[in-house]
């Protein structure tokens, strides 16, 4: 199974893309066409998108994280 997540802040343009095996993050960039590229025009709207992810939280810190905080 790949581990691969792609993310986006809400408030942010940027797109983010996950690999967590091999523990990166880099930018995507404006997906061009296809299926993600529908997924970007739907969260410019204000709509949430999520498959496959059965968490998601925006921290303050990755120390909060790790502490276990986190605004609810």
């Amino acid at each position: 199974m790949a581990r691969v997540v792609v993310i986006g802040i809400e408030g942010e343009d940027e797109l983010w893309v996950a690999d967590l095996d091999a523990k990166t993050l880099k930018s995507l960039g404006s997906p061009k066409a296809g299926a993600l590229k529908s997924v970007a025009d739907l969260r410019a709207t204000g709509s949430t998108v999520t498959k496959g992810v059965n968490i998601a939280v925006v921290v303050k810190s990755a120390e909060a994280a790790f502490s276990g905080h986190y605004e609810g």
